[in-house]
């Protein structure tokens, strides 16, 4: 299943600069390996925020929601999640 993704990133300004710069190292590894293994098959950026649009591909809403929650910086993401269904007049 395809889904629309988006993610926005509201990071308490009391975080430890050290320990985020840690967590969005530990974010870019664990999305470059989602993306290489074809589950995270879009990622962009949302121009002028913290924030991003992507499109994975998995086998249903509970597998979205263990890759989702397994993101080192998804307690502090504000996530909306839509399924996406193939449009009739679709060419491809």
């Amino acid at each position: 299943m395809l889904y629309h993704v988006q993610m926005d990133v509201r990071v308490p300004h009391d975080v430890d600069p050290a320990r985020f710069e840690q967590l969005k190292a530990d974010e870019k590894s664990r999305a470059q390996a989602l993306q290489r293994d074809g589950t995270w098959r879009h990622l962009w950026r949302v121009t002028g925020r913290y924030a991003n649009i992507s499109i994975f591909d998995v086998p249903d809403h509970d597998a979205l929601h263990a890759i989702l929650s397994s993101l080192p910086l998804y307690p502090f993401m504000d996530i909306v999640v839509t399924p996406l269904a193939r449009h009739p007049s679709a060419i491809d």
